[in-house]
C-alpha cells in the first residue's frame, strides 16, 4: 500500500518545469507559516486496482499559512498522485479548507494541476466538484478567492477557476479548456494543440479567462503576493493602509506632457496612473485583453484603489464589448471588497459597427452601467480630455452616482463632438451656405463655445471642480480621506438581476 508519490514522480515533474505541491506552497506562503490539513487522509475506492493504491493526501495538499503575516487557506493539487485528480476523498479535503476560509473571513488560494475527474470513482468524482462550485459561489463576495494554473485544468474542473476573482496562469505548462484537442478535432475538424486552445497567451489575449499570465512559477506566485497585500481578508474589512514616503499632495506637473491636447492624439493612460499612484506602482488586471480599457490597483496616500481608465493608446479609448465586461467585473469586484473607485475618462464613445450592435453591446455596456450604479464604495471620477455620449454617463458620471467628479481644463463633455453635431444640428445651413465648408467651419466653434467649452458641465454642477493636472494626486488623495467614511444602504431585495 503506497504512502506517497514515487520518487520517479517527482522527477518527472521537475523535467517538466513544474514544482511539487509544497514546493509551491513554499513559494506562495511565508517561510514556516504553513499548517497541513490532513495529510493522512487516503481515499476509500475500490475497484480498478484503486485498493491497492491509497496514497496519503490522496492528491491534494491543504492547509493554512500567512503570506505578508495575514492568514491565507491554499489547497494544491499534487499531480504526482493520480494526476492531481479529484476522487471523494480529494474533494472533502477541499470542501473543508473552503468551508474554514469562509467561516474565518481569509483568502482562498488553489494552485491549480489536476487532471480533472478520477475516472475510477465515476459519479462521486464528479459530484465533488459540484460542492467546489457550491462554494465558490458562497464564497463570492466575501472572501478573495485566487486561482493559480500550474498545470493543465480540463473539462467541469475549468469551473471553479471561472467562478473566482482572479486566475493566473503561467504559460507553456497552464491549459484550460471544456473539451480537449481530440475531441475538437473529432467532433469539428480543426487540428489545434493544448496550447492553441486553452494555454495562457490565449485565455489571457483572447477569452479573458485569465487576468494573469506569466512566463515561470516563481514570478508567478509573487505576483499572487503582491495582489493579496492589496486586498482585505475578506468584505467586512478594508484593505490594508501602508506608509508611504511619497506626500499626498505632491505635484504631478508632468501630467499636463503625458497627456496631449488635441483629442486625437493617443497616449499611454498607464503613465497617468503610474504618475498619481504612489511610487508609481501599479497591478495591472487583464494587462492584454480588451487593451482599450485599463483596470488596476493601486495606492494614494497609502490607502488601495481600484483604477478604471479609458486607453486612449488602443482603439482610441472606445467602449465595446470586451472592454465592457472587463471593467464590470473589476468594479464589481472593488466593491465587493471596499476598495474606492478612481475613474480617469478620455473616451470618444461607444465602437460603432454591426458587429458590435449584433454581438450584443446593448447588453454588455448595460454591464458597466450596472456595476457602477450599484456600487457604494467611494467613487471619483475626472475627465483628462474628452467624454462624449453614452460612453461618458457609463464612465461613472455624476448622474450615475460618482460621488465627486473633476475634470482638466481643456476637457470635453458633450453628447457628441463638435463637428459631428454641427453636421447633425446645422444640417440645412450648411447645405444652403454659398461656402459649406466655411459655415461648417464657423458653426463648429459656435457650437464648441456654446456648449462644449471646459466649464460648460461645472456651470450646471455635473463637475465638481476643474482642477490643474499637476494637482491631480493632491486632489484624488483629498477625495478619498473625505470619503473614507462614506455608508450607503442598498435596497432591500435578495439579488439584483443585472444583464447578462
Amino acid at each position: 500500500m503506497e504512502d506517497g508519490p514515487d520518487p520517479q514522480a517527482t522527477e518527472r515533474q521537475h523535467a517538466k518545469g513544474k514544482r511539487t505541491a509544497r514546493e509551491r506552497i513554499a513559494l506562495l506562503l511565508d517561510k514556516g507559516s504553513f499548517t497541513e490539513v490532513e495529510p493522512l487522509r487516503r481515499h476509500r475506492a475500490t475497484g480498478f486496482g484503486m485498493e491497492d493504491k491509497r496514497p496519503h493526501t490522496d492528491g491534494v495538499v491543504t492547509g493554512w499559512g500567512t503570506v505578508h503575516g495575514r492568514t491565507v487557506f491554499v489547497y494544491a493539487h499534487d499531480f504526482r498522485i493520480f494526476g492531481g485528480s479529484l476522487g471523494e476523498a480529494h474533494a472533502q479535503k477541499i470542501h473543508k479548507l473552503m468551508d474554514l476560509a469562509i467561516a474565518t473571513g481569509a483568502p482562498l488560494i488553489s494552485l491549480n494541476d489536476g487532471a480533472g475527474a478520477r475516472i475510477q470513482e465515476g459519479v462521486a468524482a464528479l459530484a465533488g466538484y459540484g460542492g467546489i462550485f457550491q462554494r465558490n459561489t458562497r464564497a463570492s463576495g466575501v472572501i478573495p478567492q485566487i486561482s493559480v494554473m500550474l498545470g493543465p485544468c480540463a473539462g467541469g474542473a475549468a469551473y471553479s477557476p471561472a467562478l473566482t476573482d482572479f486566475v493566473f496562469m503561467v504559460r507553456d505548462t497552464a491549459q484550460m479548456f471544456i473539451t480537449g484537442p481530440d475531441v475538437v478535432t473529432a467532433v469539428t475538424g480543426e487540428d489545434v494543440t493544448q496550447d492553441g486552445l486553452g494555454g495562457a497567451d490565449v485565455h489571457g489575449e483572447v477569452s479573458g479567462v485569465a487576468h494573469f499570465v506569466h512566463d515561470d512559477e516563481e514570478t508567478c506566485l509573487e505576483d499572487v503576493r503582491f495582489l493579496l497585500s492589496l486586498l482585505p481578508a475578506n468584505n467586512r474589512e478594508v484593505p490594508p493602509v501602508e506608509h508611504t514616503d511619497d506626500p499626498a499632495d505632491r505635484l504631478c506637473p508632468a501630467l499636463a506632457g503625458l497627456v496631449p491636447d488635441d483629442g486625437s492624439r493617443p497616449y499611454d493612460i498607464r503613465s497617468v496612473i503610474e504618475e498619481v499612484s504612489d511610487d508609481g506602482h501599479f497591478l495591472e488586471v487583464h494587462e492584454r485583453w480588451a487593451t482599450n480599457i485599463v483596470v488596476a490597483l493601486g495606492r494614494l496616500a497609502g490607502r488601495v484603489v481600484g483604477f478604471v481608465a479609458n486607453q486612449p493608446q488602443s482603439l482610441a479609448g472606445v467602449l465595446d464589448i470586451r472592454a465592457s465586461e472587463k471593467a464590470a467585473r473589476f468594479v464589481q469586484f472593488c466593491d465587493a471588497f471596499n476598495i474606492p473607485l478612481v475613474t480617469l475618462l478620455d473616451v470618444p464613445g461607444f465602437l460603432p459597427g454591426v458587429d458590435q450592435e449584433h454581438g450584443g453591446i446593448i447588453r454588455h455596456g448595460a454591464k458597466l452601467l450596472y456595476a457602477y450604479c450599484n456600487a457604494t464604495v467611494p467613487r471619483i471620477s475626472l475627465v483628462l480630455r474628452k467624454a462624449y455620449g453614452g460612453a461618458y454617463i457609463v464612465m461613472d458620471s455624476r448622474s450615475v452616482g460618482a460621488d465627486l467628479a473633476y475634470a482638466w481644463p481643456g476637457n470635453e463633455i458633450a453628447v457628441m463632438g463638435a463637428e459631428g453635431a454641427a453636421n447633425v444640428v446645422f444640417r440645412r445651413q450648411i447645405a444652403a451656405a454659398d461656402d459649406p465648408e466655411a459655415m461648417r467651419a464657423q458653426l463648429v466653434r459656435q457650437y464648441k463655445d456654446e456648449l462644449v467649452h471646459p466649464y460648460y458641465a461645472a456651470e450646471r454642477g455635473l463637475v465638481d471642480d476643474v482642477v490643474d493636472p499637476a494637482e491631480t494626486r493632491s486632489v484624488l488623495a483629498s477625495a478619498l480621506r473625505v470619503l473614507q467614511s462614506k455608508h450607503a444602504d442598498l435596497p432591500s431585495r435578495k439579488h439584483g438581476n443585472p444583464p447578462q
